[in-house]
């Protein structure tokens, strides 16, 4: 057989298999549309059902990478229930050993996509702790950043604090954090990394910086069920939840997924992000989960000068909808140059500078956050 570059990426891919099925991926045209160029670039598609492992991706685009003449890959991952895309089969029982030479594109399946599944039931996790979700309507509020400095308050604490990156789409936990590697697997079980005192899960740990998570519904759901029941946790006493803006994919799987404790909504004073935080702390409400209060980040800039607070935003914002919903305001968080330095070199300003105005601020809401745990009642 002639030694292709073709051959030599279905001979790499012949031999990864499907944890679900244990079928080859090649063999089952779960990898399809393999395309190549001249000068070595790759790009293939990866199809994943709701039940498939997605870490496959990573597992497919490391072997491709591997092989002689490739130069560059790109795995573009589809949802295999949409449209068009063709579910793996069965490899054929042929008792032979794999064909690895050259295919053709396959061609599309214009059948109807089948039916989703039902809801599932949401499942307890104990040994998880109050699972917090932290939440806004738009990006740019500094979600993310309120939720890395409330974990480290708790662990600071004393308490058990784990977080759950669940924004698939962009997830910056790990640079805030300051840890980003393949999280180790024993028996099974992912290993989370640890920082700061907080254990750490995130889809960025498992994908390239520049990979865009291209994917809908079943695949976000099947990423944060794993998120929560694979990943060795061992026993928290808070597991804060960084969600995705809006109210998409990712905040009605949680829900599905497991009993949320609680949610805490991120807003910036301006009217705009109030607006859209309004609608995120609704949705929340409507599937029955205790909107635990709102914070206000952004609140006001304190004059390096005089210390007094200059309002660049506007003020009132996060109060008004505080008022609304008729929830506590958990507290006000100033704008400070350092907390963004220090998100951006994986020390978050309470690890950092924990006497500043923003590090008391933000332990302060840490505190608030746990006072309305504790007074919610039994569910």
């Amino acid at each position: 057989m002639t030694d292709t570059l073709q051959a030599r990426l279905a001979a790499a891919l012949a031999p990864i298999a499907n944890p679900r099925t244990g079928a080859s991926v090649y063999q089952t045209q779960q990898v399809r549309d393999i395309a190549t160029t001249t000068d070595g670039k790759v790009r293939v598609t990866l199809l994943l059902g709701a039940q498939d492992d997605p870490t496959l991706a990573r597992q497919v685009r490391l072997a491709l990478e591997k092989v002689d003449g490739v130069t560059d890959v790109r795995v573009d991952v589809k949802d295999a229930a949409e449209p068009g895309a063709q579910a793996p089969q069965a490899p054929p029982a042929t008792g032979g050993a794999a064909k690895t030479g050259s295919r053709a594109l396959p061609v599309m399946n214009a059948a109807p996509a089948p039916k989703p599944p039902a809801a599932p039931t949401p499942v307890t996790y104990p040994g998880l702790g109050r699972i917090v979700a932290v939440s806004s309507g738009k990006g740019g509020v500094g979600k993310s950043t309120v939720t890395t400095n409330l974990a480290i308050a708790l662990a600071k604490a004393g308490h058990r604090v784990g977080i759950m990156d669940a924004d698939i789409y962009g997830p910056n936990i790990p640079r805030m954090m300051g840890v980003n590697e393949a999280p180790p697997v024993k028996n099974d079980k992912i290993q989370p990394l640890a920082a700061h005192g907080v254990k750490v899960i995130s889809l960025g740990f498992l994908i390239e910086r520049d990979q865009p998570a291209i994917w809908r519904g079943p695949i976000v759901m099947k990423i944060i069920t794993q998120f929560l029941r694979d990943v060795e946790w061992g026993t928290l006493d808070y597991l804060f939840v960084d969600m995705p803006p809006g109210t998409g994919d990712a905040q009605l799987s949680l829900v599905q997924a497991t009993a949320v404790t609680g949610a805490v909504i991120v807003t910036t004073p301006q009217e705009m992000s109030v607006g859209d935080a309004l609608r995120g702390a609704k949705m929340f409400q409507r599937v029955g989960v205790p909107v635990l209060g709102i914070v206000e980040n952004m609140s006001y800039f304190e004059s390096p000068e005089t210390g007094k607070p200059m309002a660049i935003f506007g003020t009132g914002g996060g109060k008004r909808l505080a008022d609304e919903l008729q929830v506590p305001l958990l507290g006000e968080v100033p704008l400070h140059p350092p907390v963004l330095e220090g998100g951006d070199a994986g020390t978050p300003i309470v690890a950092a500078d924990p006497g500043c105005t923003a590090a008391k601020k933000l332990t302060e809401v840490a505190n608030a956050v746990v006072r309305e745990l504790v007074a919610l009642p039994a569910r």
